[in-house]
């Protein structure tokens, strides 16, 4: 198939685009690289069934500079798979037309692109943070939906204008609601905000909040499995499903000791306090993932040995050695 992808140079979109091309399937990536690096496409590159553009999918102008004589001169698009996304949540918070722009523009853009060239399938990374903050466990027909960040805000959104778009014409449907996601090549989070600061200071790690914070963490290789079990599996028009472990989470105190013991820095912790790290930040959900299962996924681990697994590829990575 031919299948575009957007956020191809990113954390999740760099992977998936590694994994649809090894199952043989030509792909057309765009990413406009303020999160994304080109160094996350290196396998891809070597691949002659993947073409890439570094362009703004918000600048309608670009977009049909450059790629409407792409899709004009090719066959139909199979999937449109849309990551492109702000992923600093933080940062939309300080600046909601960060989340505005790069959240929900790029979705809104990419519909319209998708209905001038044909492309009936699209598939839509998510997340859990449209649920805001809820007592209750929160699943797929859990409403309403209250985000308590921009960037939640824009991917609900981002899940109503897909919506309207099959009524209007889209085939079908598939839209991801995504944890907390760790593994190579991540951009954000606390794993990678916590190596960092080890980078700069090896004698103590400070560890935003209380410690007490507790979500569900996925390998990212986990993740890009499930979406495309989704993808060839599930027949709804509007497939909707929670992706994540089936525990209830790890804790940042465990994810912070266990990168003090991997990186053998020796450490000492010092949490700044308070039941959240930043405004916008859920401390802690219980996620339901009991649909997924029932259609026939389910992850290789839970929440901690993903931690540990992305604590050892970050830690390579980013050479805290």
């Amino acid at each position: 198939m031919l299948i575009y992808v957007t956020g191809a140079a990113g954390f999740i979109g760099s992977h998936l685009v590694d994994r649809l091309l090894s199952l043989g399937h030509r792909v057309i990536g765009a990413d406009n690289l303020v999160r994304g690096t080109l160094d996350n496409l290196q396998a891809a590159f070597k691949n002659e069934n993947f073409r890439f553009f570094d362009l703004d999918l918000t600048d309608r102008a670009s977009v049909e500079t450059i790629l409407h004589p792409v899709f004009a001169a090719e066959e139909k698009v199979d999937t449109v798979w849309h990551l492109a996304a702000n992923s600093d949540i933080a940062a939309g918070v300080a600046d909601p037309n960060i989340d505005l722009r790069d959240t929900f523009m790029t979705t809104f853009e990419t519909i319209a692109l998708a209905r001038k060239f044909g492309m009936h399938n699209l598939a839509f990374a998510s997340t859990s943070a449209v649920y805001g903050e809820s007592p209750e466990r929160l699943v797929e027909t859990l409403g309403p939906l209250l985000p308590i960040s921009a960037y939640g805000a824009m991917k609900l959104a981002g899940e109503a204008i897909i919506s309207a778009a099959v009524e209007s014409f889209l085939k079908q449907a598939w839209i991801f609601r995504f944890p907390n996601v760790v593994g190579s090549r991540g951009t954000h989070g606390v794993i990678r905000d916590l190596i960092d600061k080890l980078l700069v200071n090896r004698d103590e790690l400070e560890v935003l909040g209380d410690g007490e914070q507790k979500k569900p963490y996925l390998h990212v290789a986990d993740l890009v499995d499930a979406m495309i079990f989704i993808w060839q599996t599930a027949k709804e028009r509007r497939s909707l499903y929670n992706i994540g472990p089936e525990d209830d989470g790890a804790k940042v105190s465990f994810i912070a000791k266990s990168i003090v013991e991997a990186s053998k820095t020796n450490a000492k912790l010092r949490y700044t306090g308070g039941d959240r790290g930043w405004v916008g930040d859920v401390p802690r959900f219980s996620y339901s993932v009991e649909k997924l299962a029932g259609l026939g996924w389910r992850p290789n681990g839970g929440s901690e040995a993903a931690v540990r697994r992305a604590i050892d590829e970050l830690i390579a990575e980013r050479g805290l050695v």
